[in-house]
Parts: C-alpha cells; sequence; structure tokens
C-alpha cells in the first residue's frame, strides 16, 4: 500500500494522531500527517477496511552535514474497519498543510415497509 517514493519504506511506523466526530452527514475523520505531500499520501478502501498510509518527505538537502537532528524519516500507517452504514464508494480525502481529512458518508437507510406474512393453506 505505499506510494511510489524515491526513498525506500522507512525502519520506523508510527500511528498518526487521528480524531473522529460525527456531522449531519456522517463521520469526519482528521489525521495528523505532517511533512506529508499529497504524492506520498494513500488512502485505501479493501472491503470494510479504511486504510491511511503517509510517508514523510523532505528531509535535509543530500549534501548536507548533519551535526544534530531529532527529526526522523517515517512512515505513518493507520486502518480502521469501516461499518455498513458508511457509503464506501462516497468516501472523500483531502490534505492540506499536514492534515488529511476523509469523510465518510452514511448510507441511505431504507424506509421502513410492510412485508405480508402468509399462512400455509390460505390463498395469497
Amino acid at each position: 500500500m505505499r506510494p511510489n517514493s524515491d526513498r525506500p519504506a522507512s525502519d520506523v511506523v508510527v500511528l498518526p494522531p487521528i480524531d473522529i466526530y460525527e456531522d449531519e452527514n456522517g463521520l469526519v475523520l482528521i489525521a495528523d500527517l505532517p511533512g506529508v505531500s499529497g504524492e506520498t499520501a494513500d488512502v485505501q478502501m479493501e472491503e470494510s477496511r479504511l486504510s491511511i498510509f503517509g510517508r514523510l518527505t523532505g528531509g535535509l538537502p543530500d549534501d548536507a552535514v548533519v551535526v544534530h537532528q531529532e527529526f526522523a524519516l517515517v512512515d505513518f500507517l493507520r486502518s480502521f474497519i469501516l461499518s455498513d452504514n458508511i457509503d464506501h464508494e462516497r468516501i472523500d480525502a483531502s490534505l492540506e498543510k499536514g492534515v488529511l481529512t476523509i469523510r465518510l458518508p452514511r448510507t441511505e437507510r431504507p424506509a421502513a415497509r410492510r412485508i405480508a406474512v402468509r399462512t400455509k393453506g390460505e390463498e395469497s
């Protein structure tokens, strides 16, 4: 599930912090992915599993001599099992300034209907 990137997969995988709230349309998931770009972010839906991947890009220039470094290159990975009341076809994702927002709209619920009950021996 990793997007194309110039660097190999990181040795460090981090669970990004996630906030989830409900609005009138469904659920909204917000993930902090600092340093992740649109080219290195990936959101996939397979069966009922929503997976989020982000690769931290940037870092130091190739010719830099590291004196001190606290900011490690990491991969972000998180997945969730979604309930059946989420419309998987209408899920929408956007990334702005390292914040990934995923909108998870509810499915339309069918209206209640009466079901005829037949008994043996009665004509329908």
